[in-house]
């Protein structure tokens, strides 16, 4: 299978893209900087040099012809302020499913974030400064989700994680509509979005995860949100 990913140099992305190249398939790695090029390679993944905030749908769907597979896992950053929030982490999004349906992708891997449904509206318009910003990001993501919620044509998985730790894979979770708050290894993210890809469960689904004790591939089977 060959993969675009959004986001390909995030830490999620880089330990995606590794699982995915060492089963055999072909992860390539959206990244606005040249520079990061050779840690894709590292990971066993190819880089698109291509900025998400100043291309358009034609051109993006132009680089996903032939793709069986995108993942959205890009993000303004812990940095980077409000705007950003909306800029990437819902328009870069909702691109990238713009672009899938125009290049015929039908298959679609979200990661969002857990309870992003429940951002405080009062809070979340731009201008923001401080706790604000969060409120944003939480209303970017949720907006994100729904927008590809709504898209019959793509064959969709939100994946909502806890907090997110880079503590090694345990393979073992915990999933639900909605869970209380938890925390997860990145690296098990990476291995659910690996297996929802190539197993091809989990679709049309939305649910949260943190650890638990199902293992990844049982848990993603069981779901029926």
């Amino acid at each position: 299978m060959r993969i675009v990913i959004a986001g390909g140099h995030g830490k999620i992305a880089l330990l995606l893209e590794r699982l995915l190249s060492d089963a055999g398939h072909d992860p390539v790695g959206i990244v606005r900087n040249p520079d990061h090029t050779a840690d894709l390679e590292q990971a066993g993944a190819r880089a698109l040099v291509l900025d998400l905030e100043s291309t358009d749908v034609d051109t993006l769907a132009g680089h996903l012809d032939g793709a069986d597979a995108v993942v959205f896992a890009a993000g303004g950053g812990s940095a980077s302020g409000a705007e950003r929030k909306l800029t990437i982490d819902r328009d870069g999004a909702i691109l990238l499913a713009d672009a899938a349906e125009k290049a015929g992708v039908s298959r679609y891997v979200l990661i969002s974030a857990m309870h992003t449904d429940e951002f405080d509206a009062s809070r979340a318009e731009l201008p923001a400064e401080g706790d604000d910003v969060f409120q944003v990001y939480l209303r970017a993501k949720s907006e994100a989700d729904a927008d590809l919620r709504g898209r019959d044509a793509l064959d969709w998985t939100i994946v909502r994680p806890g907090g997110l730790t880079d503590d090694p894979a345990t393979g073992l979770v915990a999933v639900g509509a909605r869970l209380e708050t938890g925390t997860i290894p990145r690296a098990d993210v990476a291995s659910i979005v690996a297996t929802a890809l190539l197993e091809g469960v989990a679709v049309k689904t939305q649910f949260e995860v943190v650890s638990g004790e199902l293992e990844i591939s049982d848990a993603l089977t069981a779901i029926r949100y």
